[in-house]
């Protein structure tokens, strides 16, 4: 079947070929491409790879774009060629439809050019590069056979030895050069060098300093194919590009429009180091004061500079920031102006969405938000967001149990901290502290209704552009069950079927206690071959008041808070992914998730919302949501019933994912998963759910593949799992075992990590 395949694709390739070569009118040939050969016995083969594989993206023009060796955009060019100005094929020929590229349109002698020139810019000063065009009947291709030579290596480099301010300071930006003895000459770094130290003098005051006022003299005549790199001032350089500038007065403008053309500085209003202009007050004084790094008479620093442009952006109630510096006459000195142009102070917006769940839920909600961008002058939002929304279960295991929600949320956030004890914070991100408040009513058809109200009170801040905290100084959340039906009374005390993950569900939840999150990731560096991404949490419950009560739920002194049972645990979660680039459009993608639930004191298991669950279209994509685990349970459901939902205390989950692009927007995935989920302690009732040291012997296992729609806006993501390994035994089957009967579709938005 695959050698016949193989015969199909190859015909259809020729077929395709022919269609699109005989439209071409007699002695045109089409051009199919260009091809770098590398010819030197003294570069190693896969260096001689990499330099062809570089050079190539540089040849003029492009032939006819392909997929799988079909001119797909020049097919339909010459199939829908029309004398009309209007109609279907005349639209599909000018905006889908792509005119041939013939090789008399390509300029050897200019790509030949080119090639060179970029190999002697990467060390190869004696390189040489020629083209030949290869002809067939109708088509035509070129090949450039590159001859680089000897590579010249970096012997010294030598800073300015001058001792004005300006020679001194570029000498002081020896230590950290990117032109290292040894090193193959490369332009590329030098320009980058040259862009280095320009950056470095910034941060000392040499405002008015340019990378073009630096030249790098390069000598190539040292024996040994050998060059010395000599960083020198240019002669002609301006008096001020050598001065050292301070800061004088700073002006701020928070309600600045394009209509505005006087700086009005007789109303400039003075706090502390910055003063603030503007006609009607719309701004307390304080506001800036997190935003404005610059300060009068310190030395201009322009790391500084940029923070307080990016701080101004984030504050908020800002749309565009404005910046100017002045010089103040016949002195080293800048005045500094901040133009802020605000956005309207009250939105109000109306969000229809269609979402997908771990749960396997598909649904729609609907938002109305409300939003103050400058509520007490200080920066702050104020949010208020009404909502709505039913999911519907697809491919899960409940029957049509569906679930409605609505509830409103209210979020108050300060640009700044609101404490007496903070972090260091002088980076281009705004710390943030935050309140929330809010209600959620959800409604399980014909089972339950849970009330649900939460209130936190924390803060927010980035410790640098991977690095970021979150630290919540308490967490309050009490769920409230109502409207029990007697079938879920039914499925909990039915004998034949008794499962405590059901009666759990309704429990009464009352947490209250502080969590603390850290999270790292560099996955936003594209020039990076290996990136990573870690997240870490540890949530607290009722901890001391637990200790200070005496509970202790194994000896029956149960308490209570408000009429209900209080929570009490420690949970760390901790998830971590790795990404390593293959290639320009393929990845391989990990990711390992491990969290800890310890109850104790008053409770012997989490609270249900704080458990955790396992598969799903994010999950084990080769099991349906939340069926798995824990541990070797296998949960019985009588005949017309509904699955519960299984969760555990302790959570183990790995993937791997193999991601290449296969054409325009869709890209593939092959995976694998694999993990489970364990109780803490046993209830008596969940045979093998306990966490043991024998927990590999129920880890469930999926392998499958999939597509990705990567249409900007968001990625449609399609898989299909099937299960490898079940976590428990299957009276008559093998431990590993792959049967696509029993595969798993799953249709989501977003990667699954």
């Amino acid at each position: 079947m695959i050698k016949h395949f193989r015969y199909i694709l190859i015909l259809t390739v020729l077929l395709n070929a022919c269609s699109n070569t005989k439209y071409l009118a007699s002695g045109q040939k089409l051009y199919t491409g260009g091809e770098v050969k590398i010819q030197d016995k003294d570069i190693k083969k896969n260096d001689a790879k990499a330099l062809s594989e570089e050079l190539q993206p540089l040849l003029r023009p492009k032939p006819n774009g392909a997929i799988l060796g079909l001119r797909v955009k020049l097919w339909i060019y010459n199939k829908t060629r029309t004398k009309k100005t209007k109609g279907l094929a005349h639209w599909l020929h000018t905006k889908f439809g792509e005119p041939p590229v013939l090789i008399s349109a390509v300029d050897i002698e200019k790509n030949s050019s080119i090639l060179q020139n970029r190999l002697q810019n990467e060390s190869y000063f004696q390189a040489q590069v020629n083209g030949d065009t290869v002809t067939t009947k109708k088509t035509a291709k070129v090949v450039y056979t590159a001859q680089p030579g000897p590579a010249y290596k970096i012997r010294k480099v030598v800073f300015p030895p001058g001792k004005e301010n300006i020679d001194t300071a570029v000498a002081g930006a020896s230590a950290q050069t990117l032109l290292k003895p040894g090193n193959n000459y490369n332009l590329d770094v030098i320009k980058n060098e040259r862009i280095r130290i320009d950056a470095k003098l910034k941060e000392e005051g040499f405002y008015y300093f340019a990378p073009e006022n630096l030249i790098m003299r390069v000598d190539s005549t040292i024996a040994g194919h050998q060059a010395d790199i000599f960083v020198a001032i240019k002669r002609d350089i301006s008096e001020r590009a050598q001065e050292i500038y301070t800061i004088n007065n700073i002006y701020v403008y928070p309600s600045y429009s394009l209509r505005d053309t006087s700086l009005n500085l007789d109303k400039a209003q003075k706090y502390r180091w910055y003063n603030i202009v503007e006609k009607r007050k719309t701004v307390n004084s304080y506001i800036f004061a997190n935003t404005v790094l610059l300060r009068p008479g310190e030395v201009y620093n322009r790391n500084d500079h940029n923070n307080s442009l990016n701080r101004f952006v984030n504050l908020g109630p800002y749309k565009f920031v404005k910046n100017r510096f002045e010089d103040v006459t016949d002195s080293s000195k800048l005045d500094v102006y901040y133009f802020l142009t605000p956005y309207k102070k009250k939105s109000l917006q109306l969000e229809i969405l269609g979402r997908t769940t771990s749960a396997n839920y598909t649904g729609t909600q609907v938002n109305i938000n409300w939003l103050n961008r400058n509520a007490f002058k200080g920066g702050e939002a104020l949010k208020v967001t009404l909502f709505g929304s039913t999911d519907v279960q697809l491919g899960g295991n409940n029957n049509g149990f569906n679930v409605y929600q609505a509830g409103i949320q209210t979020t108050l956030s300060w640009p700044r901290f609101i404490s007496p004890i903070y972090p260091k914070a002088d980076n281009a991100f705004i710390p943030h502290t935050n309140f929330t408040l809010g209600y959620t009513l959800v409604d399980r058809q014909k089972l339950y209704r849970l009330n649900s109200f939460n209130a936190s009170f924390g803060y927010q801040w980035k410790e640098s552009v991977h690095r970021s905290h979150e630290l919540n100084i308490f967490n309050f959340n009490f769920v409230n069950p109502q409207h029990i039906s007697q079938l879920y009374l039914d499925s909990i005390q039915n004998p034949k079927n008794t499962n405590p993950a059901l009666r759990h569900v309704i429990d009464k939840q009352f947490i209250f206690g502080p969590s603390y999150g850290y999270t790292y990731t560099n996955t936003t560096d594209d020039y990076r071959t290996n990136t990573f991404y870690y997240n870490g949490k540890v949530s607290l419950s009722n901890n001391l008041y637990g200790i200070i009560s005496g509970a202790d739920t194994v000896k029956g002194k149960v308490k209570q808070i408000f009429g209900a049972n209080f929570n009490q645990y420690i949970k760390i979660e901790n998830e971590i992914r790795f990404f390593h680039k293959t290639g320009p459009n393929s990845t391989f993608a990990s990711r390992l998730l491990v969290g800890v639930g310890l109850p104790y004191g008053n409770s012997t298991q989490l609270p249900y919302s704080q458990q955790f669950f396992i598969g799903g279209p994010n999950s084990l994509r080769g099991f349906q949501a939340r069926t798995i685990g824990p541990g070797s349970y296998v949960v019985k459901v009588a005949a017309g019933n509904f699955f519960p939902d299984q969760s555990g205390d302790i959570k183990i989950e790995a993937n791997l994912e193999y991601r290449p692009k296969l054409f325009s927007i869709v890209y593939g995935a092959l995976f694998v998963d694999a993990g489970n989920i364990w109780l803490k302690n046993s209830n008596g009732l969940q045979p093998g759910a306990v966490f043991t040291k024998n927990f590999l012997n129920d880890i469930a296992v999926d392998a499958g593949f999939g597509l990705r729609f990567d249409l900007s806006v968001l990625v449609l993501r399609t898989d299909l799992g099937v299960p490898l390994r079940y976590p428990y035994i299957r009276p008559g089957k093998k431990e590993w075992d792959m049967n696509f009967r029993y595969s798993v579709f799953n249709l989501a938005i977003g990667y699954p990590f």
